[in-house]
């Protein structure tokens, strides 16, 4: 990426071309997600961060050749959306009922000490209760709704597509805006110094699912909806 096109890049673009850098962003705790429709130059400022040396991190990684199992843009939507049941929708569906749990018990054990843990438990309902039902969706109504288009050109799902993009890019900002609230409540998951291993391993699961769910969201927005769109 040339420099000037790198800083008129939309942080979503630059992370859709090689998903490596997503690793600088992630460091520099810029948005690559939800927040994916930000210009770099804009995501820079917001964060008081130079925008050279943040470019430079990102040539440095994009200079090394790129592994093609890993270049998601160039994939077929349908693949790229057997890809996200068959990774981030399984990771979700077998991480939120242990979450759920280990919310609960910690700010039932440690909440009058930690008024933070029921609030993010209570959060993290409200999560869980999304992305049941979104993921669900996706898998029965939308996915099928692309492969449909591809193989018969239906006229029915291609509204299908644009209805239920629309509606789930808000349910995405619902869930990453969730999950942004529980890194600040809990400082980014730091355990206080009497938080017992239940709540060590709450928070380690919280960071993960954080971590997948920033590139399932961005696998999507970024990459699979704008596919789908171009099929209408």
């Amino acid at each position: 990426m040339e420099q000037l096109q790198l800083k008129n890049s939309t942080v979503g673009d630059i992370v859709a071309n090689d998903f490596r850098t997503s690793s600088v962003f992630k460091k520099a705790g810029i948005d690559f997600c939800c927040g994916g429709k930000q210009l770099f130059s804009d995501a820079c400022t917001e964060k008081s961060i130079d925008p050279d040396q943040l470019e430079n991190e990102i040539l440095k990684i994009t200079e090394e050749p790129v592994n093609e199992f890993m270049n998601f843009k160039n994939w077929d939507p349908v693949f790229l959306s057997e890809y996200i049941v068959n990774t981030h929708h399984k990771f979700v569906l077998k991480n939120l009922p242990e979450l759920v749990f280990y919310t609960q018990k910690i700010a039932s054990v440690h909440g009058d000490h930690h008024p933070d843990l029921v609030e993010v438990a209570s959060l993290f309902e409200k999560i869980n209760a999304e992305l049941l039902q979104h993921l669900k969706n996706e898998e029965e109504v939308l996915f099928p709704a692309i492969k449909e288009v591809i193989n018969k050109n239906s006229a029915t799902a291609k509204k299908t597509i644009v209805s239920e993009i629309t509606r789930m890019a808000d349910e995405h900002e619902f869930a990453g805006g969730a999950m942004d609230e529980i890194n600040r409540i809990t400082k980014g998951y730091k355990v206080p110094a009497d938080g017992c291993n239940t709540y060590r391993v709450a928070f380690k699961l919280l960071q993960q699912f954080e971590d997948d769910l920033h590139t399932h969201v961005h696998l999507e927005n970024n990459i699979l909806y704008p596919k789908a769109l171009e099929l209408t």
